[in-house]
């Protein structure tokens, strides 16, 4: 009994292990989402999509999608949104890299609201002054390759040999690796 007990801890601990934010994500957060933002100097932890980025000479303010976030702090891929919100923060991020439909976790504490268009709706974003803006690496991509037709073949000794058909699965991320130079 003494060895399942044990054997069901660590069990637990390796699962839990498995599902923790990033150590820039890791803290105590408001539970508020952005649709119904908390109080004023609130610590929080959002993500979702970026829509858009706006660099000033100081600083860099991310108009973002909102998404319910994963155990892992990532932003979730649904179709529903928690609102709209925005972030920023101290230094120059690039548009071209923090482009439109890049997924991005902010911690932050929250400092009011701001209006501004969408369309030609008034809507109202709760403003994060980001302590950290953290860039998710882009879902690696699955390429699978089926052969329909499995074939046979004969071994020397006449006896009939199936052969399944051919899955091949390559994972192909955006950005490959170049290869390593011949010697």
């Amino acid at each position: 009994m003494r060895l399942e007990s044990v054997s069901l801890i660590v069990l637990s601990a390796t699962l839990a292990a498995c599902a923790t934010a990033p150590a820039p994500l890791r803290g105590e957060f408001a539970s508020q989402s952005p649709a119904m933002p908390a109080r004023d100097g609130d610590a929080v932890r959002w993500g979702g999509e970026v829509i858009q980025v706006t660099t000033e000479a100081n600083r860099s303010c991310f108009e973002i999608l909102a998404r319910d976030l994963n155990d892992s702090a990532r932003p979730r891929q649904r179709d529903e949104s928690a609102g709209r919100f925005l972030a920023c923060r101290k230094g120059f991020y690039d548009p071209e890299v923090f482009a439109k439909g890049r997924e991005v976790t902010v911690t932050g504490v929250l400092s009011g609201m701001e209006e501004r268009l969408v369309g030609e709706f008034r809507y109202r974003y709760p403003k994060v002054e980001a302590d950290v803006i953290y860039l998710w690496r882009k879902p690696v991509e699955t390429v699978r390759v089926y052969d329909p037709y499995p074939w046979f073949y004969w071994d020397p000794f006449w006896h009939r040999h199936y052969v399944p058909p051919v899955v091949i699965v390559r994972d192909r991320h955006p950005h490959p690796r170049p290869p390593k130079p011949v010697r």
